[in-house]
């Protein structure tokens, strides 16, 4: 979620699906790695980190002038976002005065991106409600990755969302540990993983994910003239084509609808064509 238009084409989607969605969204595009750059700035003491961290604040404000007619709800969504950007830059100080961050501190700064855009799309979309996925995606330490701890997740999604609402937006990316409830995140393309389990979880019909591109390519069509879209693919098709270097989808994500049987749907939220 890049632009005005592509938060136009989030809305417009999910306000024309007439049954009870639940819409993970992903932080602002290019806002992930900008939390990172500051980080590594702060933490090197590079007064630098100021700039950065205010062009994050400009991007945010902008998107919100853009989506959300002056008044009451653009006023209240504001106060919202500014309130985490006002944690976010306490943090950034911090981090900037010790020149350290620990890595709970790096997954708290990271966690940022998702918490302030799910606000805005909620506040974009007509009557949807706005979740914190900390409190239902749990993991575990594993091999040095944050895993899904699938047996509590299932659990508190189903309790989560007993009244399901007609539309939920929820932070993709980001959960908290299943042991002490610090935040954590599922890696990079984690929106992806968390999609797929609150889907498993509610038994949902489908999982689609939306991207740039228009479904499963036999090659990057950003890249290589003359690919060819996949109607269908299986998972192990899918896991190998990502091992040879594909990026549309998560491993892990993919990894996880095949365990518990998920049908998957890779869209392009800008050309609203069937995908794969």
């Amino acid at each position: 979620m890049g632009s005005v238009e592509s938060l136009t084409n989030v809305k417009k989607i999910v306000e024309n699906i007439n049954e009870p969605v639940v819409v993970v969204v992903s932080a602002l595009g290019g806002i992930t790695d900008r939390l990172i750059r500051t980080s590594q700035l702060a933490v090197a003491g590079d007064d630098n980190y100021r700039n950065e961290f205010d062009a994050m604040v400009d991007r945010h404000h902008g998107i919100i002038d853009a989506v959300i007619p002056t008044g009451a709800a653009h006023d209240a969504l504001k106060a919202k976002v500014d309130a985490l950007l006002d944690e976010l830059r306490s943090i950034y100080h911090g981090v900037y005065l010790i020149r350290d961050m620990t890595q709970k501190t790096a997954n708290v700064i990271v966690s940022y991106g998702e918490r302030m855009s799910s606000q805005i799309v909620s506040a974009f979309i007509e009557g949807s409600q706005c979740y914190d996925s900390r409190e239902f995606i749990k993991t575990v330490r594993k091999q040095n990755r944050n895993l899904v701890d699938f047996d509590v997740t299932i659990r508190l999604v189903i309790q989560t969302f007993a009244r399901m609402p007609r539309i939920a937006v929820v932070p993709g990316f980001i959960a908290s540990d299943a042991n002490d409830g610090e935040t954590t995140n599922l890696g990079r393309g984690g929106s992806d993983t968390s999609a797929v389990a609150i889907a498993a979880a509610l038994h949902a019909d489908r999982c689609q994910i939306f991207t740039d591109v228009e479904g499963v390519y036999t090659a990057d069509p950003r890249k290589v003239r003359n690919t060819r879209k996949l109607d269908e693919i299986t998972f192990d098709e899918m896991l190998e084509l990502a091992s040879l270097g594909a990026q549309v989808l998560n491993n892990r994500s993919v990894e996880l609808a095949k365990k518990y049987n998920v049908e998957l749907e890779v869209l392009s939220s800008l050309n609203p064509v069937p995908g794969t």
